[in-house]
């Protein structure tokens, strides 16, 4: 027992005795100047990191308790005692590469040292402040960047680990250049002279976009518990990124709670980048491990593929757009899911809301979703097949201009970005305004694309009591993309599709057809000029005059009309087209019309790639009672500049020739469903007869075999079968 007591005595004293030591240690630590260390310290560190470390300040140290970490209570624990550690005044260099001569430049570096985890090869740094930093970010145009340091390294896994806290700077700026992305960026960060609510900023931005006061609209941002930190830093950029301008401002909350994952961090930003402007506020969940978000998020700018650079996702080009919406989701990295829920907004003179949600996959990320439009302008659609003018694509960053002569938008495709993402959005349009004289019901489509394949399954158009049903696949995944459209004109009625002629109320006649193409090019105008297939269009008991066409934009049309009969109506008994494409030329396999006056039939060409027409009008008069009949009509030209004339030649059409021929210009041909109801003996049953076949088309890249045109004069022949090669 005694010899227990002693031992107990011994340890005690031992105990008290080490403990005088590290006391007397911790002291003597703090209290000597450690200026004398710098130089071997700095080679340390600048042998470590390959570049050149200058410490022109003072180095000290000193002991301060952990920062106080808040319980579930509310109350405060103070951990053990950390070594804090101050450099003023370092310097550290460039890559002999860079542009600049200084990587970094720091008025001082604090941080705060924890000693017992040293013990088990874990260096933790519950705190890092960086005073005053300036840092230059450089990748040149070899891929090489100034912030990866080349550590050396043994080959096998490292014994240490590094575990760092809080990173802190109250003020600083930031430079960076990527030569290879044409970006020039200068970033400044400055601490609030005072906090501001985030309630506070939340109401001066719904102010600004003009939504309702916050308790009206609050998003669950606004409603998390606990509440939200406040705004403590700003933050301002400009410069160019990817060759495009880029000013903005945010406001942050305090870096020193970034890693709370129980209090939402707010973000709150106006950034102009080019001709689009992005706002946002609300808040992130843990955002030093990007935990989530949810924030208000308000587009706007010249065309929605502008965000391409900004997203990575393939927006299509469209007019001016403004949209506003709210939107959330997680952040972890390799699972990245957001949803931006009820946006709402305009494109061009269009409304649009829906949503639409983006998550990150293998092998690629995925947008999906649903949009709807109450109210659609028909030129709203115009750039998103590049069919608008010049000066539109001008004013959206477009830096293709389309040829002058031509018609057919020859923009070509972004299939390069095709593979970047798949996509799966159903769009209705409920109604779509073409002008007050001519509405066009509405608009559905199911758009798909997957590994490079677009495809509009179906396209569906609501015109004129009728419908026009195409399914349109575009694979852009090889080279040259291959298309193939399939096109179905169903009842349009003439009396809906011209509602302010006065002479056609009593028109019940119909346009039915069929069209099926295939093709290969990487644009629109491409396509046409290597297409292959058939097209066909019937239309029944119908009533033209030049005027009519004239006003339905048909220009060739009209002229050939008042040139065969004079500016007066004209009762139609049947008329129908059957043009077979080969290699982007419309041959006419069939083209007639049955008047009271005249049969009409129409024989030549159309080329879809030089756009130049070659077509001759042959009219039957029947009986002597229009004398201008007896003569054949030629149209040459191109579709811009058409030339129509009386001659032995032939009559060239644009857009489509006598009466709905603009339905062949994108082009869309039609397959008869209806027949007259005249006497069998009349031209048109024989007219009917010869459309009742369903258009084919090759397979994209092959083509056509031409062959005889038919005849549909009294006892004539019927040409053969349809072959492809």
């Amino acid at each position: 027992m005694r010899q227990i007591r002693r031992w107990g005595r011994w340890a005690v004293f031992g105990i008290v005795g080490l403990m005088l030591v590290c006391v007397a240690s911790a002291f003597a630590l703090t209290a000597v100047n450690w200026n004398f260390a710098r130089p071997w310290l700095t080679r340390q560190v600048s042998q470590a990191i390959g570049r050149d470390l200058e410490m022109r300040g003072d180095l000290s140290l000193s002991w301060r308790w952990r920062p106080a970490v808040a319980a579930e209570a509310g109350s405060q624990r103070l951990g053990l005692p950390v070594l804090h550690v101050t450099a003023l005044d370092l310097q550290i260099s460039n890559p002999t590469w860079a542009r600049s001569a200084q990587f970094a430049s720091l008025g001082a570096i604090e941080l705060d040292l924890a000693l017992p985890p040293l013990l088990l090869h874990r260096i933790e740094i519950p705190s890092l402040n960086l005073i005053q930093p300036q840092l230059d970010l450089e990748r040149g145009m070899d891929g090489r960047d100034n912030w990866s340091f080349p550590l050396p390294t043994t080959g096998t896994k490292p014994d240490w680990v590094v575990d760092l806290g809080i990173l802190a700077f109250p003020a600083g700026a930031i430079s960076y250049s990527d030569a290879r992305e044409h970006t020039q960026l200068q970033l400044s960060v400055n601490t609030l002279t005072q906090t501001i609510p985030f309630a506070d900023t939340l109401a001066e931005i719904h102010a600004l976009a003009g939504h309702a006061p916050v308790a009206a609209s609050a998003t669950a941002a606004e409603a998390v518990q606990p509440p939200v930190q406040p705004y403590a830093m700003s933050l301002a950029v400009r410069g160019l990124y990817q060759g495009q301008a880029v000013n903005g401002q945010a406001k942050l909350g305090s870096v020193l709670f970034a890693n709370d994952a129980h209090r939402p961090f707010p973000i709150q930003g106006d950034v102009h980048f080019g001709a689009t402007h992005i706002t946002l506020t609300g808040t992130l969940i843990d955002p030093a491990r990007l935990a989530a978000l949810d924030v208000r998020l308000g587009l706007s700018g010249a065309s929605a593929a502008n965000l391409y650079a900004l997203t990575g996702i393939n927006l299509p080009d469209t007019s001016a757009f403004a949209i506003d919406g709210r939107l959330v989701g997680t952040l972890k990295p390799g699972a990245i899911s957001l949803s931006y829920d009820n946006f709402k907004g305009r494109v061009g003179g269009s409304d649009l809301h829906g949503t639409l949600l983006f998550q990150q996959g293998d092998p690629r990320p995925r947008l999906s979703g649903s949009l709807q439009s109450n109210v659609l302008q028909f030129s709203d659609l115009a750039p998103l097949v590049g069919a608008d003018s010049n000066a539109s694509k001008a004013s959206r960053g477009d830096t293709f201009r389309q040829p002058d002569a031509k018609i057919i938008p020859a923009e070509p495709f972004h299939t390069d970005r095709w593979k970047a993402i798949d996509v799966d959005v159903n769009f209705v349009g409920r109604k779509i305004v073409r002008s007050a004289d001519l509405p066009i019901q509405n608009l559905s489509t199911h758009l798909t694309m997957n590994a490079g394949v677009l495809t509009l399954d179906p396209l569906q158009f609501g015109v004129a009591g009728g419908t026009l049903d195409s399914t349109l696949r575009l694979d852009g995944s090889v080279e040259p993309l291959k298309a193939q459209l399939k096109l179905a004109v169903r009842h349009l009625k003439l009396k809906q599709l011209f509602p302010s002629y006065e002479t056609k109320q009593s028109n019940f006649g119909e346009i039915n057809g069929d069209t099926a193409l295939s093709g290969t090019g990487n644009s629109f105008a491409a396509l046409a000029g290597a297409s292959n297939g058939e097209l066909k269009l019937v239309i029944t008991d119908g009533t033209i005059s030049s005027t009519l066409l004239e006003e339905a934009g048909l220009n060739v049309g009209n002229v050939v009309v008042d040139k065969l009969f004079g500016n007066k109506d004209v009762k139609i008994n049947c008329a129908a087209s059957d043009f077979i494409a080969t290699d982007g030329v419309l041959d006419t396999r069939f083209f007639a019309l049955d008047t009271e006056d005249a049969l009409i039939t129409t024989t030549g060409s159309i080329n879809l790639q030089t756009e130049q027409m070659n077509l001759t009008v042959r009219p039957q008069t029947k009986g002597v009672r229009i004398l201008s009949l007896r003569s054949p009509l030629y149209v040459k030209g191109s579709f811009k500049r058409p030339d129509v004339g009386v001659d032995k030649l032939a009559l060239a059409l644009r857009g489509g020739a006598v009466l709905g021929l603009a339905l062949l210009a994108p082009p869309a041909a039609i397959v008869p469903l209806l027949s007259p109801s005249h006497n069998e003996n009349l031209p048109c049953a024989k007219i009917i007869g010869q459309m009742n076949a369903a258009p084919i088309a090759p397979p994209a890249g092959r083509r056509q075999r031409s062959l005889a045109p038919l005849d549909v004069t009294p006892g004539g022949p019927a040409a053969g079968a349809l072959h492809s090669k």
